[in-house]
Parts: structure tokens; C-alpha cells; sequence
């Protein structure tokens, strides 16, 4: 389990240093004329809707179950939807390709993980068609991040919700169990990411 813990320890870095601050930048940055409407958690509330929206369509999708390949496909393509949403939150904001790629290196994991889920609930699907729906799901988002200049308030709307529903399935699937935890790697994994993470936005500002 020390992938596993490696991993958690990534994706819990990267909420706190990472994905928190930024929903309070995105909070502050909020320009006219929207501000003078804003009550100071208008953000943080669509990352809540997020969870909620996150956690409902996986409950709609699981009591409407009619076969295993019509849930397969209803999941695969929300998590394709999913990533998509999670790769273009990444790179739509204006970050150097240094700091893309060192976030990266905690999205990348988190992709593994939720593909992991995905192998375990449906190993043969998932391997004829699922892995590869969610590889395109990741491209797409990459894409349109990159040709696609939408206003700064619906990219702080798009950031709040995925944020939410990243925050729900680190916490919910990917941080293993206390008995499953190797705690030496899930801590070196926090601190060093979290330590470099903090001194490069220091030293450059990040």
C-alpha cells in the first residue's frame, strides 16, 4: 500500500497548499461588476455545489442500475467528463510550464487512482474502452484550456466545482484506511510536496 499512501499524501498536499489557496485568490480576485454582489464565499459555496453534484450523479447513476455495460458506460463517461473538467482547471489559469508540470505531478496520481476505481468495478471494460475514454477525456480538457479564453469569472466557477468534487474523492477514495496507510511514506509523501510546493511560491511567487 505504499503507492497508495505515496499518492494520498500527493493529493492531500496539493488540496491544502494548492487547491484552497487558490479558490481564495479566485474568491478576492472577482472584478466588476460582479463585486459589488459578492459576500465573500460565492466561490467556496460552488465548490460545495460541486461535492453535492459529484456525489448525486454517482447515486443516480448506481440506484438506476440496468446492466453492468449501461453502467460502465454512464460512469466512464462522467469520470471522462470529470477529467476533462480537472485537466482544463490546470491549465486554463496563466501558469508557466514549470509550474503546469509540478502540478501535474499531483494530478497524475489522482488520475491513476480514479482509473484504479474504475479497473476494479469494471476490469473488463475498463480495459477495452475505459482506459482509453479516460486518456481522451484528459487530452480534450488539455486542449481546450489551451485554444479556449473563456471570462476569468466562469473559469473561477469551473475551478470552484471541480475543486469540490477533487476534494471529495481524495478524501473518499483515494487516502487508504488507517490499517492500509504506510504512514512513513503518506508523511514524507505531504511534507516533501508540500515543502517544495511552498518554497518555490515563495522564491517566484507562484
Amino acid at each position: 500500500m505504499k503507492w497508495f499512501s505515496f499518492s494520498g499524501g500527493l493529493a492531500l498536499s496539493y488540496i491544502f497548499v494548492y487547491l484552497l489557496p487558490t479558490l481564495h485568490k479566485q474568491q478576492t480576485d472577482i472584478q466588476e461588476p460582479y463585486r459589488r454582489f459578492t459576500m465573500e464565499s460565492e466561490v467556496y459555496f460552488m465548490g460545495l455545489v460541486g461535492v453535492v453534484l459529484f456525489v448525486g450523479i454517482q447515486i443516480i447513476i448506481h440506484k438506476n442500475y440496468i446492466s453492468q455495460t449501461s453502467t460502465f458506460w454512464s460512469v466512464i463517461v462522467f469520470y471522462a467528463l470529470y477529467n476533462a473538467l480537472v485537466s482544463y482547471s490546470v491549465l486554463s489559469f496563466e501558469v508557466s510550464i514549470v509550474q503546469a508540470l509540478f502540478y501535474c505531478v499531483a494530478i497524475g496520481p489522482h488520475f491513476v487512482a480514479v482509473a484504479h476505481d474504475m479497473w476494479r468495478e469494471f476490469p473488463v471494460e475498463y480495459n477495452k474502452y475505459g482506459r482509453y475514454i479516460l486518456a481522451v477525456g484528459i487530452m480534450v480538457g488539455w486542449m481546450v484550456a489551451l485554444t479556449t479564453e473563456l471570462t476569468p469569472l466562469f473559469k473561477s466557477i469551473v475551478f470552484a466545482l471541480v475543486s469540490g468534487a477533487m476534494i471529495y474523492t481524495v478524501f473518499k477514495h483515494e487516502l487508504p484506511s488507517e490499517k492500509e496507510t504506510h504512514f512513513p511514506t503518506f508523511l514524507i509523501s505531504v511534507l516533501v510536496y508540500s515543502a517544495i510546493t511552498m518554497s518555490l511560491k515563495y522564491f517566484f511567487e507562484w
